[in-house]
């Protein structure tokens, strides 16, 4: 088996003058969790998508499980497991119904392999699917995409409509399929569930990758929230030009700021006053992905 699940090079959609993915290259190792996250509108459907030859890229090329998507999709598609964002199928099946025929499309799916799963996300499988609320729907999608146990899963916003329990549930099987030796990539645009399963993430912005790297990683290269208390007020150009040091706000006793980069300055000015408190957070994965979504498009 080849170490690459997905490569992408210089992938490219345009509809029209409108823009759908611009220049985008990167690779997803076989056998990982690869969290792919962006805000509604980024483009993350539209890559999933040209995966699966649903849709056509304007130029460059994908490369899934070594095939190409179009010239092998029927062998391709065999491998795989996908939800899509907007998942649907025929409502007046009862969902045991339907997953018995969704297996059967594949080949076969052991019906003890659709009960375990369904009682797992606490799925009624003689529900029919047109009595389902959304989060119900989205449990059948799940064991659909599930339970063949594909080399590659590919999710779009795999959670949307899950209440809290079965997100955790959720992410109990993505850990198990990759212990199992299987690839997952995961959509999503809520970052708690990505830095609880992923093992590297991508951002991506108005169609164009603006970071690539572990969670642990992009936080090491992030900033620091920091309050400083002095037992007295400080005169703010003691602290203003500071290498790194941004968003400085001093009130009554306390000075409050941003620091990109080692705190060093910082803490060297401050120990010129007498400091009765010193507190320095990171930011929260939201926080953190907002700082890439907020920011210019990048061109990496």
């Amino acid at each position: 088996m080849s170490d690459t699940a997905i490569e992408l090079t210089g992938l490219t959609k345009t509809y029209g003058t409108r823009r759908g993915l611009t220049d985008l290259t990167l690779q997803v190792r076989a056998g990982e969790v690869f969290g792919y996250l962006g805000p509604n509108g980024a483009g993350k459907s539209t890559t999933i998508r040209m995966l699966l030859d649903l849709i056509r890229p304007t130029s460059g090329t994908a490369r899934v499980l070594g095939l190409d998507p179009r010239a092998d999709a029927v062998e391709l598609h065999r491998r795989i497991g996908y939800l899509a964002g907007d998942f649907v199928v025929d409502g007046r099946q009862k969902t045991g119904e339907c997953l018995t025929f969704l297996g059967n499309l594949r080949g076969g799916v052991p019906p003890a392999r659709i009960l375990e799963l369904a009682q797992r996300l606490d799925l009624d499988l003689s529900a029919r699917i047109k009595s389902l609320s959304k989060g119900n729907r989205q449990k059948v999608g799940l064991i659909q995409a599930f339970m063949h146990h594909p080399e590659l899963l590919i999710l779009d916003e795999p959670t949307s409509g899950l209440d809290p329990l079965v997100q955790q549930t959720f992410l109990d099987m993505v850990g198990e399929a990759r212990r199992a030796g299987q690839t997952v990539f995961m959509s999503s645009h809520i970052m708690s569930e990505v830095e609880a399963a992923a093992d590297r993430v991508a951002i991506i912005r108005e169609g164009r990758l603006v970071a690539l790297d572990t969670v642990a990683d992009l936080r090491a290269r992030s900033f620091l929230q920091v309050r400083v208390t002095f037992d007295a007020p400080v005169p703010e150009e003691d602290f203003t030009d500071l290498p790194g040091v941004t968003g400085l706000a001093i009130e009554d006793r306390t000075l409050t700021c941003r620091v990109d980069g080692p705190p060093d300055p910082l803490i060297k000015a401050a120990a010129r006053h007498t400091v009765t408190g010193l507190h320095a957070d990171t930011p929260d994965l939201e926080e953190l992905f907002h700082t890439y979504y907020s920011g210019a498009p990048s061109t990496a």
